[in-house]
């Protein structure tokens, strides 16, 4: 998955749980000045501004004792949305039914890297999807990034 490195999801993971938020994964895109370090929060409740600045405000002090990044970057903390990032395998067995969105680190299977389809199951360590009236399973440690797809 496209998530943050292993060390900077164990510096912040802890403390989004601590203030009684599920942490659904963390995203480290861009180099440089336009790094951007993504970590997304949900709750049985839903996600407000003020939860949203609750988080950035311990993340943040976290960050800046712990320095995990040498670059700049600019923290961003919101609720995953509708078309919500599926970073755990469990994310891919909670959300079966739905379409999702895959982008896979490399062209894997007969030569495609993008995928659109409804989740049939996450087992073992294989997301199962339907395709064009195909099931296909493709290895979770091949994907890249996976979104849910809102239908309106």
């Amino acid at each position: 998955m496209n998530q943050a490195p292993a060390k900077i999801i164990a510096l912040i993971e802890p403390a989004v749980t601590g203030l009684g938020y599920e942490f659904v994964g963390a995203e480290l895109v861009g180099q440089g000045k336009a790094s951007v370090l993504a970590v997304y929060i949900d709750s049985v409740n839903g996600i407000l501004v003020g939860d949203c600045s609750k988080v950035s405000h311990q993340i943040s002090g976290i960050m800046d004792v712990e320095d995990p990044i040498s670059s700049q970057y600019r923290l961003e903390v919101s609720s995953p949305g509708l078309e919500r990032p599926l970073f755990k395998l469990e994310h891919f067995e909670r959300f079966k039914g739905s379409v999702v969105k895959l982008e896979l680190r490399q062209s894997t299977l007969e030569g495609q890297r993008r995928f659109t389809g409804e989740i049939l199951e996450a087992k073992g360590e294989t997301v199962c999807i339907h395709v064009d009236e195909e099931e296909i399973e493709i290895p979770f440690s091949c994907i890249k990034k996976a979104r849910l797809v809102v239908k309106f």
